[in-house]
């Protein structure tokens, strides 16, 4: 049986150009912190890589610090900067959520975006600095965050923002100057990289505190040997992210065929989120009565691979946090899957999903 990969959020399969540019990598065999020849190939070989992640999202070199996951990317903007209060959207990914349980929960709309008037006004509530944590594009619906006006409001109130742009990156453009963020968070394996590589986009002027203290890497914010490797492939994925930015629009037409066409065979469906401008590749259904769990297992035994939820609680399928935050009730937030497409996805994709899903609704419906 073929099987077809519809969880690009989750994480992307590797692109053939990323493999190639990694497999390169494998015959440097210098640390990049070495002054002889050997260190110095792979110092340029990081450094390449940097201005070509720093492009992606208009910012330069400099304010690229590597890391080793999104995650440690959004714990070192949340807690790289301590005495301020943190203020974080209720639809957050668990790395941001998690690394400070104790923030303010900025709430959401039922359609699924940030309450502008709820942050404004918990801005003004509290007193000393602030630091405000807002996701671009939410990896379960797909919303695009209104984070320039978020921006806005933040730094009127003398806070510091932090985006989450991890899901955002490479699906839609992404300027860090046209969005204010002061910090930006990316992820090499969202987009055809490789896993255990992530990146910190950081403001001139602001020195968040090193979590991970040691050697004087990434200058001082953050020690250890770089993964040579995997900063090469995050490289090539950024460049080929940057490149494919075009053909959105095709993977826009897939995603609203697939949503068409699963409405139409399943009235009683919905599609979370589609009131609002999303990512082209993400679609959030809800099918009733049929927990997100039983529906990613019947999908996986039909050879499609798909999410309910994030893909980042160790196996766990648990009631959406995000639908909840967007006041639907526990019944509907345990019966959502998200369908994510990528760089692989074709008409044959969408086709095998929607004759397996679809399948799956009509025997839910009839018992």
């Amino acid at each position: 049986m073929t099987r077809v990969y519809l969880d690009h959020n989750a994480s992307a399969p590797l692109k053939p150009a990323v493999k190639a540019a990694m497999l390169q990598a494998m015959e440097i065999a210098g640390n990049p912190s070495s002054v002889h020849a050997h260190g110095r190939a792979a110092r340029r070989a990081v450094e390449e890589a940097r201005a070509t992640v720093a492009a992606l999202v208009g910012a330069k070199p400099a304010q690229v610090l590597f890391t080793g996951s999104g995650t440690e990317a959004n714990n070192l903007a949340l807690r790289g900067f301590p005495g301020r209060r943190i203020l974080v959207s209720a639809i957050e990914h668990d790395s941001v959520l998690a690394a400070e349980p104790d923030a303010l929960r900025i709430p959401v709309t039922r359609a699924g975006a940030v309450d502008l008037e709820a942050l404004d006004r918990l801005l003004a509530d509290g007193a000393g600095p602030a630091l405000v944590s807002l996701m671009l594009a939410n990896n379960e619906t797909g919303v695009i965050q209104p984070v320039a006006e978020a921006a806005r409001l933040a730094h009127a109130r003398g806070a510091l923002l932090h985006c989450d742009a991890v899901q955002a990156a490479g699906r839609l453009p992404v300027e860090l100057g046209a969005l204010g963020a002061d910090l930006l968070t990316l992820s090499a394996h969202k987009l055809g990289g490789p896993a255990g590589v992530g990146a910190l986009l950081v403001a001139e002027g602001l020195e968040p505190e090193a979590l991970i203290r040691g050697g004087g890497q990434e200058r001082r914010r953050r020690a250890g040997t770089e993964n040579l490797l995997g900063i090469v492939g995050f490289g090539a994925a950024a460049r080929a992210a940057r490149d494919e930015l075009p053909l959105a629009g095709d993977l826009a037409a897939l995603r609203d065929r697939l949503e068409r066409e699963a409405l139409a065979a399943a009235p009683q469906a919905r599609v979370m989120g589609a009131t609002l401008p999303r990512v082209a590749n993400t679609s959030c259904l809800v099918l009733p009565g049929l927990s997100g769990e039983t529906q990613v297992m019947a999908l996986d035994l039909a050879g499609v691979a798909v999410s309910a939820g994030s893909a980042c609680s160790s196996g766990k399928v648990k009631p959406s946090h995000v639908l909840s935050a967007m006041g639907e009730d526990a019944s509907t937030a345990s019966s959502a899957i998200r369908v994510s497409l990528g760089w692989d996805s074709d008409e044959a994709a969408v086709d095998r999903f929607l004759e397996a899903w679809i399948a799956m609704a009509r025997r839910a419906r009839a018992a």
